[in-house]
């Protein structure tokens, strides 16, 4: 009897499953009784860390789907229920790509990237792209306030190859979920960082753009300095799987502390007195703009909720 064999999931296709291990990689379908009973999610995913019954012909059948510690997903809406698509399992980090111009950085979009990680209790990482546009100074007006909160930020041209070094060391030896708009230059930094990675990314992501209807190819890339990256192409929203909207302040780093202060234990940050989020808003402890992306986060199901105070800067009158 073959013995079985670890492997890691590092494509995925019509239910073909490509497996790297050790003695190289198999293509592989699930077992049948891992398909049985119902599902909230992917059985599995790019990312997850496998057993495999190999075959000598170079396919395999995937026996044991161990155990996830993360996972970067969004909800796809169905007939009967909602489904958790996973875009990755296992992913050590979020690197959040976005230029600093050109086109104009997509703050609100990061945030909700940023809710993912918090929530999966993922590292992130913002490259701040495109540097060789705008003066650093610029650059830290846009994103500096995501540093004093703690995260990593990065500023990169992989044109004048400013911060390629830094970005390579952040992603050595880890599986990073690299995220953000299209026209970012995703694949210039990539080919910056690993000559032909960014080609190579670019011409999967745009096949499964256009498949997006029939086929959809997911797959790791591997960096010659160790590690992974999977591109996440064609999203525009990422709906929060299993996150209810009264949940949302403790994903916000800067306000997660502030809520044990307000007067009432249901309070939605919006309207209520004695509401400590709202009072540091004002106080410039928390930045209205941030605070505009925690409202649109938590009220986005209904588009005029709160509108005034989506399109102004809140006060407590």
């Amino acid at each position: 009897m073959t013995a079985k064999l670890d492997g890691l999931v590092v494509r995925t296709q019509s239910g073909f499953l490509t497996v790297e291990t050790a003695h190289g990689d198999y293509t592989c379908r699930l077992r049948g009784r891992l398909k049985q009973g119902e599902t909230e999610g992917d059985i599995a995913a790019v990312g997850d860390r496998v057993v495999i019954l190999p075959h000598e012909d170079g396919s395999g059948m995937i026996d044991e789907i161990k155990p996830r510690h993360s996972v970067f997903s969004r909800v796809r809406t169905g007939i009967k229920r909602d489904f958790q698509q996973i875009i990755l399992a296992n992913p050590d980090q979020i690197v959040a790509v976005f230029a600093c111009a050109e086109p104009e950085p997509h703050l609100r979009m990061l945030d909700r990237f940023l809710v993912i990680a918090e929530k999966q209790h993922l590292h992130a990482v913002i490259v701040a792209n495109k540097i060789d546009l705008v003066s650093l100074e610029a650059a830290k007006v846009l994103f500096g306030n995501y540093t004093q909160l703690g995260y990593t930020v990065i500023y990169t041209s992989a044109h004048t190859g400013q911060g390629v070094d830094t970005l390579r060391e952040h992603l050595q030896g880890k599986i990073s979920a690299l995220a953000g708009p299209s026209g970012v230059g995703k694949s210039s930094l990539l080919n910056s960082i690993q000559p032909q990675l960014g080609l190579h990314v670019r011409e999967v992501s745009e096949a499964t753009e256009k498949g997006r209807h029939t086929t959809q190819v997911r797959e790791l890339f591997p960096l010659d300095v160790g590690g992974y990256v999977a591109d996440t192409p064609g999203i525009r929203s990422l709906a929060l799987w299993d996150t209810e909207p009264e949940e949302l302040d403790a994903y916000f780093v800067e306000m997660r502390d502030l809520v044990a202060g307000c007067k009432f234990s249901d309070c939605t940050h919006t309207h209520e007195p004695g509401c400590a989020v709202r009072a540091a808003v004002d106080a410039g402890r928390v930045s209205p703009e941030r605070y505009l992306s925690y409202l649109r986060l938590r009220f986005e199901d209904d588009s005029t909720a709160y509108a005034e105070d989506l399109n102004a800067p809140p006060s407590l009158g």
